[in-house]
Parts: structure tokens; C-alpha cells; sequence
């Protein structure tokens, strides 16, 4: 079978796999009688043309069969891409599990590393639109620290389409400044340059997390042509939204995505803006979600900005974010370099030349405290992870990779 098909069957409903194979059956039935009734009346029964009859039904069978099961597959595929959450998820069945080849000890496996190894409180896993499985408490509202900035990549979408965003725009197109003012190389960094956190810009941002301990002198470095993970681009990145759009950034993420995708426990009035504004003007947009929405925004990405029948954010924009912009080799500092991500558009995207055969194509958000949205196009999987910083703990990258490893080694393909 081409893997293609295979791939994708992986996902599809036991349901809907029985309805295939009966609709088969039932056809192979109404072809051996048409097809033999024809022949006979066409040719008559004498033993040379019963030879005859028996090849060109065949041929006919076999053609006509062949036609009905392409038609069928893609009827399946077609209704799989398209498998979304309604006002709840539905999970897996055992046997939904094993017909997708998943296996439920290592699935279990899984859960013992995630009790006893890591300090999360929810992880979520879903594979075709269902839950695989899921650990901990998934309804939770907490804060998820650096996956903000996705979720804001991902905001950006309908409004650079629509024309209200240029990416071109700079920081003196849009009039903007900080404290103590901006020096003129770096206000002619573009919002590009800052969702792709390549502004050059190295002004205090007004909430800690990043590596600016690591960045350059200021003016150093021309617009564009560096990478460093620097809260001052995304905090920045976020006010040039609300400047081009005229909309508070939390209402674009209520009204575009939470609405939308029917998320079951977002609440408005967790969502405010923080940070020391004698740092810098520009205060962090922080974001709280439960595990289970973050896996419908992982989805959303997964289905390339598709929700059912509906395009919730531009096809070509969720496809863009998640590109590599800047390869694990032009990483900054010297211990990014060369490592096991790229950066696209505020995600982290797996890059270079050691990447896991599951894990190509594959891209993350990743917030301090160990708070991660996985999207994996290969298993046709998302994996929403969080801990609850309030509690004083947290998960390391190297105790959720662990988990996402065990996830993956659960499928009998990888």
C-alpha cells in the first residue's frame, strides 16, 4: 500500500475502516454476478470462450474494484483531514488505538514517566483529530509563559493577509520608541525582524526569560541579520499588532482563535499585560490556557489553519510560521548553535541534519516552566504539555523530550 495511504489510515475510525470493507465486500459481490451474466450473455458458454469470459470479467472486476477502493480511500482521507473537536473531544477506543497501530504498553509507559519523572500537571495527546491518550489534569487554567508568542504568530495570520499588517513596516513607520529612545540603526528594524526575533535591537525588555545576557553590544548588529531570543522583539512584536490592527491583543486571540475553535475553558479576565514599564514601554502579553485548548491550537496548526469547513487563519500563514527562518547553524548564543531546532515566526522548528525520522516537518512552542504545544505531521499528532509554575516547579526540556520520545516510540512505524 502506497505510504501515503498508509499514513493516513493510521488515523481513520475503526468505523470507519469496517464501513470500507464492507462496501467493498458487498461490491466484489454485485461485480462477480454482473460481470459473469454479462460475459455469458455476450459470448455464450462453450469452453473456448469460457476461458475468454473468465479473463475479461476479471479484468473488468479487478479494474472497477481498484476504482471503488480509490474512490473510498479518499473519501476516508478526505473525511479524517477534517476530524475536529466539537464542544468536547472525543477520545480514542482501545480498538481505534491498535487498528492505528499504537501500543498501549508503551502509551503506559509513558504516563509512568510522566507521574514519576516530571513535575507536569497535564499532558494531552491527539492523533487524528482524537485524544491518543492523556495524563493529569487537562481542564486546568495556568499560565504558559513563552507559548504566548506563538499564539501571537499565529493571531498575526488573518491581518497580514487582510493588509492591516505590513511586515515591511518599521519601527519608524510605526512611530515607535522606548525608553531613553531607540537608536536609529534599530528603528528600522521591521515587525519581520521582530516576530523572527532578528531585530538587533538590544533595549531592556520589560520582563526577564531570554537570552539577552547573551546579545551584542547595541548597534552592533544591522536589522535582520542576527538571531537572539529577545523578549524586547516579541513584547515589541506585540504592540506593533495592536498599533496596525487598533485591537488589544487578548480580544484578537478570544475573537480569531478561542471562539472559533470552541475552547472549553478560556477565560478572559485571566488575560493581562505585565512587566517592570520603567524597563521598557512595552509590557509581556502573558496567556493562560488549559491543556486541552492548547492541543486545539496545536491542531488548528496540524490542519494548516483549517477547522473543519472553515479557514480560521490564512493556509499559507500557518504554513509560513512554522518554516525554518533561521537554521539550527545561525542559531544565537554559541549554545543554540548547531543544535537540534531552527526558529520560524516566534515556533521553534526541529532542524539540521540529526533529526529523528518522526520528528521531520515537525515544530514546537515552548514556554519557561516546561509548557509545550508539539505538532508532529508524521503521526498526524499534537502534544499539549503544561506545568503549573504557581506550585514553585517545573519540567525540563530534557524530562518532556523523554515523554515525546515514548509517545513516538509507541507507534509500531517509528
Amino acid at each position: 500500500m502506497p505510504n501515503f495511504i498508509e499514513y493516513k489510515l493510521k488515523g481513520n475510525s475503526a468505523a470507519d475502516l469496517v464501513f470500507l470493507g464492507k462496501y467493498c465486500q458487498k461490491w466484489i459481490d454485485f461485480s462477480n454476478k454482473f460481470l459473469l451474466k454479462d460475459a455469458y450473455a455476450y459470448f455464450g458458454e462453450n469452453n473456448y470462450t469460457s476461458n475468454h469470459l473468465k479473463s475479461s470479467a476479471m479484468k473488468k472486476y479487478q479494474l472497477l474494484l481498484s476504482i471503488l477502493i480509490i474512490v473510498c480511500l479518499n473519501a476516508c482521507i478526505s473525511a479524517q483531514s477534517g476530524i475536529i473537536p466539537g464542544e468536547s473531544w472525543e477520545e480514542m477506543s482501545p480498538e481505534e488505538r491498535a487498528l492505528g497501530g499504537w501500543e498501549d504498553d508503551k502509551l503506559r509507559e509513558g504516563w509512568s514517566y510522566f507521574r514519576d519523572n516530571s513535575n507536569g500537571t497535564g499532558l494531552c495527546a491527539v492523533v487524528g483529530g482524537k485524544i491518543l491518550v492523556s495524563y493529569g489534569d487537562i481542564e486546568e487554567l495556568s499560565y504558559v509563559a513563552s507559548v504566548r508568542k506563538s499564539v501571537l504568530a499565529m493571531t498575526y495570520g488573518n491581518y497580514v493577509k487582510s493588509g492591516k499588517i505590513n511586515l515591511k513596516n518599521t519601527l519608524s513607520d510605526l512611530g515607535m520608541d522606548d525608553n531613553d529612545g531607540l537608536l536609529d540603526i534599530e528603528k528600522g528594524a521591521s515587525i519581520l525582524d521582530l516576530i523572527t526575533a532578528r531585530s538587533g535591537i538590544y533595549h531592556k525588555a520589560s520582563n526577564p526569560g531570554d537570552n539577552q545576557a547573551d546579545a551584542p553590544e547595541r548597534g552592533s548588529q544591522k536589522p535582520g541579520s542576527y538571531y537572539l531570543y529577545n523578549n524586547w522583539d516579541f513584547n515589541a512584536a506585540g504592540a506593533a499588532f495592536e498599533k496596525e490592527t487598533g485591537l488589544n491583543i487578548f480580544d484578537a486571540v478570544e475573537k480569531d482563535l478561542v471562539k472559533p475553535l470552541q475552547m472549553q475553558d478560556f477565560d478572559r479576565s485571566m488575560h493581562r499585560k505585565s512587566g517592570d514599564l520603567s524597563r521598557s514601554r512595552y509590557p509581556a502579553y502573558h496567556m493562560h490556557f488549559s491543556t486541552r485548548d492548547l492541543a486545539r491550537l496545536g491542531l488548528l496548526m496540524l490542519r494548516e489553519g483549517k477547522w473543519g469547513d472553515k479557514q480560521i487563519i490564512p493556509s499559507d500563514w500557518a504554513k509560513e510560521i512554522v518554516e525554518v527562518y533561521t537554521p539550527s547553524e545561525d542559531m544565537n548564543p554559541a549554545s543554540l548553535k548547531n543544535g537540534e531546532f531552527g526558529y520560524g515566526y516566534m515556533w521553534w522548528v526541529w532542524d539540521g541534519d540529526e533529526v529523528p525520522p518522526a520528528l521531520e516537518g515537525a515544530y514546537c512552542a515552548r514556554g519557561a516552566w516546561g509548557n509545550y504545544i508539539t505538532v508532529i505531521p508524521k503521526l498526524d499528532m499534537v502534544v499539549a504539555f503544561k506545568t503549573k509554575s504557581i506550585y514553585g516547579r517545573r519540567t525540563s526540556w530534557s524530562d518532556y523530550k523523554a515523554i515525546l520520545e515514548l509517545l513516538i516510540e509507541a507507534s509500531k512505524d517509528y
